[in-house]
């Protein structure tokens, strides 16, 4: 997960299959694919002029190859070891 601005973030493909989630005070927006289920952002409650987003559905990023910044699978949870 990363932040940036609202105006930092373009949706540009897959727009129509983005499902919003809210809970609580319903105050923050969390997106996620409706079709494959992965989280791909949301508008914080704490700072709603930014989003947190998945650094792994920027096109032409890996966040494997990061290296200072550590990363999960989605598979192997670091609290199952």
């Amino acid at each position: 997960m990363a932040s940036v601005a609202l105006s930092g973030l373009r949706v540009i493909k897959g727009q129509e299959l983005l499902t919003m989630y809210q809970f609580n005070t319903m105050t923050a927006k969390h997106f996620f694919c409706s079709k494959c289920g992965i989280y791909t952002h949301h508008q914080r409650r704490s700072n709603p002029e930014e989003y947190g987003f998945n650094v792994g559905c920027l096109v032409g990023v890996n966040p494997f190859e990061i290296e200072q910044v550590p990363t999960n699978d989605g598979v192997h949870h670091p609290a199952d070891s």
